[in-house]
Order: structure tokens, then C-alpha cells, then sequence
């Protein structure tokens, strides 16, 4: 009787994922053996191993790897200090609070930090520097990824490190650790399942980045996110642009089979 009582309560779940994850990517592959003459065919997969398409492809890994990196790199610290802070909810609270703004808001905002009349050039002018392109450049792209990624990095690391054990970390320093060997060898290795959660948070939607790319790289950036709009919405070839899609979440459950964060049993 219990056991029927489960399954009734699964029914609502399993619809959930029938419907709006088996179907889309059952669709997806389905019209991906098209062409864009509605004709059944192989040649999207065979165009998708072109130079172009794999120039395409590892650019968009280059890129989605340094927003990761550099998130990683700024998140780490940030939440180490914030469990240190006496009010860490409060200020944790406060770098959550950027991603309820609408991401199309937050890229309009840095179009005008970083244009040509905008705040960090009129900053540069007033030391003397000069304006500079900043605009439409890789830096830009970067920077304005990371700084919306960011809190989906520093979360899951925050909250490993609010799990650790303090008398580990006491334990390591009573038997002569410095601090870098007590955070080599206990605390990193004991928050790595929040660092691989972040990381996963972070690189699998940098993989399919496509407004950003737009608005703060000026196209310059060119992204498998990049190529799937374009195909949907401007040359029409829906069949190349879901075959794009479709390698695009092989990488992503790579991804995510890579970080897998299930915990082993002991």
C-alpha cells in the first residue's frame, strides 16, 4: 500500500519529464534528419564536422572554460570570506540579489559602463588615458559572462564550506599544517563536490551563450548558441540548427557525467 502511495506521487514528476525534457530533445534530434527542403537526410551531420562548424564548436568550449576558470578563481575566495563574515546570509543575500534582474537588462546596463561615452572611459579620460574599444572585444564578453555567472559559482562552494567541520581544519593546524597545506589537503578536497556543482552551474549555459555574444561581443564571438539562433530564426534551416542542438547537449550531459557530484557511499 505504501509502495502504490509512492508511485502516485511520482506520476506528477514523470509527466514533468516526459513532457518537457524527453519530448523537446526527442523533437530536436527528430528535426535534425532534415534538410532545409524538408527532405529526410544525413547531410547536416556531415556538414556539422566541417572546419567551420568545429572552428564553431571549440571556440564555444574555449570561451565557456574561461568563464568558468575566472568565475572559479573570483567565487573561491569570495565565499571562504563570506563564512567568515558575522552577517554571511545577509551579504550572501545581497550577490544573489543580480540574477532576479532580466539578463537582457543587466547586458544593456554594461552596454553603457563599457561604451564609447560610458562610466570606465570617462574614468580612463579623467586619469589621462584616453578612450579605448572595450565594446565588442573578447574582455568584454568574458567579463560580462562571469559577472552574470558568478553567484551560480559561489553558491554551491558557499555552502560546501559552510558543511565542513571546523575541528578538521583545528585538527590539521594542531598537528603542525601551515594554512596553505591545511586548505591544499583538507578544506579544497572536502568542498570539490561544491566546486564541481559550480562548475556545471557555470560551463554547461556558457556552452549556448547567444544574447551576450550579440549585445556585448557585437558577433565577434561567434558560439554554438550563436549558430543555432541564427539557424532558427534567420536562415530558417531548422534541421542544421537542431543538429547543433543535438551535439550540444551530448556536450552538456558529458558535463555533467564529468562533475557528477553523487556522493559514494562508504
Amino acid at each position: 500500500m505504501q509502495t502504490k502511495s509512492r508511485n502516485i506521487y511520482l506520476v506528477p514528476y514523470v509527466l514533468w519529464i516526459l513532457l518537457f525534457v524527453v519530448a523537446p530533445i526527442v523533437l530536436v534530434v527528430y528535426y535534425s534528419f532534415f534538410s532545409i527542403d524538408n527532405e529526410l537526410t544525413l547531410e547536416n551531420y556531415k556538414k556539422f564536422f566541417t572546419p567551420v562548424y568545429l572552428q564553431m564548436t571549440l571556440s564555444s568550449f574555449w570561451y565557456a572554460f574561461l568563464i568558468t576558470l575566472f568565475s572559479l578563481v573570483f567565487s573561491y575566495p569570495t565565499a571562504y570570506l563570506l563564512t567568515k563574515l558575522k552577517h554571511k546570509q545577509l551579504w550572501l543575500l545581497l550577490i544573489i540579489l543580480p540574477t532576479w534582474i532580466n539578463l537582457l537588462l543587466k547586458a544593456y546596463a554594461f552596454l553603457g559602463i563599457f561604451g564609447t561615452y560610458g562610466t570606465v572611459n570617462k574614468f580612463t579620460e579623467f586619469l589621462g588615458l584616453g578612450t579605448h574599444q572595450i565594446l565588442f572585444t573578447d574582455f568584454s564578453f568574458v567579463f560580462v559572462s562571469v559577472y552574470i555567472f558568478i553567484p551560480f559559482m559561489i553558491l554551491p562552494i558557499f555552502n560546501s564550506l559552510e558543511e565542513l567541520n571546523p575541528s578538521l581544519i583545528y585538527a590539521s593546524r594542531d598537528l603542525g599544517a601551515s594554512s596553505w597545506v591545511t586548505f591544499k589537503r583538507v578544506v579544497f578536497p572536502l568542498t570539490l563536490e561544491g566546486v564541481k556543482s559550480g562548475c556545471q552551474a557555470v560551463f554547461i549555459p556558457a556552452l549556448s551563450l547567444f544574447m551576450i555574444t550579440r549585445l556585448i561581443a557585437g558577433n565577434r564571438v561567434i558560439t554554438l548558441g550563436t549558430a543555432i539562433e541564427q539557424h532558427f530564426l534567420v536562415t530558417q534551416d531548422w534541421g542544421m540548427g537542431a543538429t547543433i542542438a543535438v551535439f550540444l547537449i551530448i556536450a552538456m550531459a558529458v558535463m555533467m557525467l564529468i562533475t557528477g557530484t553523487g556522493k559514494r557511499g562508504v
